[in-house]
């Protein structure tokens, strides 16, 4: 929230998101939270220029989530008679100015630059190792690569 320019009180979202996920999860309601891809959609400067405004297309969202569930089965028939790779860039194209904002936050520090590259390039290249998948190895590495990066650089310094 804090990148797209809201100032909001974190731990209060937390907490109450939270309490909506343990109540609601027993029905299947399990994307309650401010990190959910809808929520970043909707706080972008695409779903309106005027960051006050934005609340309309979360609005908007929650009549599709809506009618999503009443019509879910005919959209399951419908996406299930799609190609595979029709879905794939569907959800490449909704999701192209997320990860935008996201590698930007990530790589606009020049300080923290190259452990982000790094830590990107162990996620995507699929590292599996003693069972445990690339997100994690991508965290470790871009870590040790920051806290090395920046010994050296300290070191440098003086």
């Amino acid at each position: 929230m804090k990148a797209a320019g809201y100032s909001a009180p974190v731990s209060p979202l937390i907490v109450f998101t939270g309490l909506l996920a343990l109540v609601f999860s027993p029905f299947g309601v399990y994307s309650v939270g401010i990190a959910a891809i809808t929520a970043a959609i909707c706080q972008s400067p695409e779903a309106h220029p005027d960051k006050d405004q934005r609340w309309l297309a979360a609005a908007v969202a929650g009549i599709f989530y809506l009618l999503a569930g009443l019509f879910g089965s005919a959209i399951t028939g419908m996406m299930a008679a799609l190609p595979v790779s029709w879905i794939q860039m569907l959800a490449g194209l909704a999701l192209l100015s997320t990860i935008g904002g996201s590698l930007y936050q990530a790589l606009h520090n020049e300080r923290e630059r190259d452990a982000a590259v790094v830590a990107f390039l162990v996620t995507a290249s699929g590292l599996t190792l003693v069972g445990i998948g690339s997100a994690f190895w991508g965290l470790i590495a871009g870590g040790v690569c920051y806290v090395v990066l920046n010994l050296i650089a300290d070191r440098n310094r003086y």
